[in-house]
């Protein structure tokens, strides 16, 4: 999920060198979406894996 967020990001970054103004708000709209799910994701993964063996 992380590569997508990066894929939006990049997306967004050559549309606004271009000037094409829709698009890049869409698609950094979408990369800010995907970074947070993944951002929560990661932090409900680290709480989940220590709860190991004791």
């Amino acid at each position: 999920m992380l590569y997508w967020t990066f894929v939006f990001l990049m997306v967004a970054i050559v549309a606004a060198v271009f000037g094409f103004g829709g698009i890049v708000s869409a698609a950094a709209g979408i990369a800010k979406i995907l970074f947070f799910i993944f951002l929560i994701l990661f932090i409900v993964s680290l709480f989940t894996g220590r709860r190991g063996r004791i």
